[in-house]
């Protein structure tokens, strides 16, 4: 999963992601066999046997929460096709070519992985049963919600991190991981996790996702309307469509909250930039000047001769 890499605007957090293997758990010594059998048939890649010990895991633990996390990485491994394209634009994971005789790149080898539908909505079923019995588990939720974006089956990942801050607001944060254990740091953990969804969403450069964008920023700021982050993503929801003043509002709320926010300064200046007030425009970047880095300060004044 990637975050926001805008040139103009962006958030630097810890990318987070969730590996298929890092949901498994580990409760009791009968669960730790049953682990350690369906880890070592995972990795042969021998579905027949790794089926039949789900059966029999699910007769002897029906209400494990590592027997429907195996359930889920059996069905998601299963729904995965890799294939490889031929395109004019490089993706994700690519291998450039180049003309033999000027050296030129013209065109580039995609590898993409494909879901099938009817094994991977097996594994969120089974996901979600676990859900119904543990909804405190974070690292569940999590799991599910890095394979709808994979997907791109981004209607219901938006639906599915919303209700998710709607549960996490009602619970206090209080979330569980792995071993059931209380998450340490639990709430900048999920703040945090939520700006590399948003950027999931982000990264497609779909504008007809930026209403998605949105509400799952409004969501978290209705919780803590003082999280700067949210304010500067709705802010770029906006500015992207070219409503630099509806923008600005949440970006100068941003401001008051943190001023030397050296990030929402600078989507400041940029938004006046867009708006051709010059001179405000360069009172932002003499900010960045001031409260930022060396390399802030110099691109700042880059900015302001460009201006002049």
């Amino acid at each position: 999963m990637s975050f926001i890499t805008s040139s103009i605007f962006m958030y630097k957090r810890n990318k987070f992601k969730l590996s298929l293997a890092l949901i498994l758990i580990t409760v009791s010594t009968h669960a730790q066999e049953f682990e350690k059998k369906f880890k070592e048939l995972s990795s042969k890649n021998d579905t027949t046997a790794q089926s039949k010990l789900l059966k029999e895991w699910e007769a002897a633990e029906p209400e494990n929460p590592e027997l429907y996390i195996a359930y889920f990485n059996f069905y998601v491994t299963k729904s995965m096709e890799e294939f490889i394209s031929l395109d004019e634009k490089p993706k994700k994971e690519s291998f450039q070519l180049r003309d033999t005789g000027n050296g030129k790149p013209v065109g580039y080898l995609n590898f993409s992985t494909n879901y099938r539908t009817e094994f991977l909505q097996k594994g969120f079923g089974y996901i979600d049963k676990g859900l119904a019995l543990y909804p405190n588990r974070l690292d569940m939720r999590f799991g599910k919600i890095y394979m709808l974006g994979e997907a791109q089956n981004y209607p219901v990942f938006t639906k599915t991190i919303i209700e998710t801050i709607d549960y996490g607001n009602s619970i206090k944060d209080a979330w569980l991981w792995k071993e059931g254990k209380p998450l340490e740091d639990a709430k900048r953990f999920f703040l945090n996790s939520m700006q590399d969804y948003i950027g999931t969403l982000y990264n497609t450069e779909d504008d007809d996702l930026l209403p998605d964008m949105r509400r799952i920023s409004e969501t978290i700021l209705k919780y803590n309307p003082g999280h700067v982050i949210s304010l500067a993503n709705v802010a770029l929801t906006y500015i992207i469509k070219e409503d630099y003043d509806r923008g600005l509002t949440y970006l100068l709320k941003a401001e008051k909250i943190d001023p030397k926010d050296i990030i929402v300064l600078n989507n400041i200046a940029q938004a006046y930039v867009r708006k051709k007030d010059n001179a405000k425009a360069k009172l932002y970047y003499e900010k960045i000047i001031k409260y930022g880095t060396k390399e802030d300060a110099d691109d700042a004044k880059e900015r302001i001769k460009e201006l002049n």
